[in-house]
């Protein structure tokens, strides 16, 4: 009994860990780009991208606590990893500039479209099967979205195509992973994604910042106020994601980390609202609500197919299963 409790107790403070520091980061992050005084999303997530990709050398190639790919080759890093990086560049570089014109607390809201974008991609990827059940219930997640959106006190529509870009550049992602690294039994967690895709992203982002971001920041030289600790502190919470996603996962499951999201993502649109004086109304709450209810069906669906594949996949092998006597 008490082994279970300290397994029980040690889940805990791995889901506790995540959600502190996923709202942590999601929030340290608007601080920096629309208070600190620091507007370049690009630069800062090179930041992070130059950052996650040492810690993440010297955690696979160093001190060897993870294990990286066996057999990674050029050719199947340039035709797998790569795509991948360049899509992961554009959703950051979106995502983290829509924090410059919209609230954080609206951003987590309008993401819940996100299981719905997912599942259009498969379809015209040919990944999942049309479905019209499932249609309608994203459906209805979108009509959540839009009433969230129309209850917007602060609605800018730079920041939404923005927003909305990067959650379609995530969601093609999503599928490209599936497509490219799961096909070919590439396995990946958090430390050696980093460890692959960072520094590719870091290259990839090169070109936005030398256009767009450097000759401001140029020009800004003078009166801006870089403080180095703001910055490396902020690159080190973002590792720090990282790091404690690999142990949710690794200690617990995917399951976990998704219903653990749920909760991460009320208490972060309360917090925002408070710490960054967003105030949220009350049909952008009803909207929200029928968004929240919308994807906790579709998770719910999507676990009962799960469970259902797993008993049919146990019993047309059942030379895979191990008796324990």
């Amino acid at each position: 009994m008490n082994a279970i409790m300290e397994e029980a107790l040690w889940a805990y403070g791995y889901v506790a860990l995540w959600i502190s520091l996923s709202a942590g980061v999601i929030m340290y992050n608007k601080y920096v780009l629309a208070f600190f005084g620091f507007p370049f999303p690009v630069a800062l997530t090179m930041i992070h991208m130059a950052f996650c990709s040492a810690a993440a050398f010297l955690l696979v190639r160093v001190f060897k606590v993870v294990k990286g790919v066996p057999n990674m080759t050029r050719d199947m890093y340039m035709s797998r990893i790569v795509p991948i990086a360049a899509l992961f560049a554009l959703t950051l570089w979106f995502s983290n500039t829509a924090y410059l014109y919209l609230s954080v607390a609206f951003i987590q809201m309008v993401k819940a479209l996100m299981p719905g974008v997912v599942y259009v991609v498969a379809c015209v990827m040919k990944v999942e099967s049309f479905s019209r059940r499932t249609m309608l219930n994203m459906i209805m997640i979108t009509v959540g979205v839009c009433i969230a959106s129309y209850g917007e006190l602060n609605f800018n529509w730079t920041g939404m195509s923005l927003l909305l870009a990067s959650i379609v550049c995530e969601a093609v992602r999503v599928v490209s992973i599936q497509i490219l690294l799961t096909s070919a039994d590439i396995k990946l967690n958090s430390v050696t994604t980093l460890y692959y895709v960072s520094p590719a992203c870091f290259v990839f982002l090169c070109a936005p910042f030398i256009v767009i971001e450097l000759p401001k920041m140029m020009a800004l030289e003078e009166s801006m106020d870089l403080n180095p600790a703001v910055l490396l502190s902020n690159a080190v919470c973002a590792f720090g994601l990282n790091m404690s996603v690999y142990l949710l996962i690794g200690k617990t499951s995917a399951l976990t980390m998704n219903v653990a999201g749920v909760i991460k993502d009320w208490i972060l649109i309360y917090i925002s609202s408070l710490l960054f004086d967003a105030p949220i109304s009350n049909t952008q709450l009803g909207g929200y609500m029928l968004a929240f209810l919308a994807v906790c069906y579709y998770n719910y669906v999507k676990l009962k197919e799960r469970e259902v594949a797993t008993k049919v996949d146990v019993a047309s092998n059942p030379a895979t299963t191990k008796v324990v006597e």
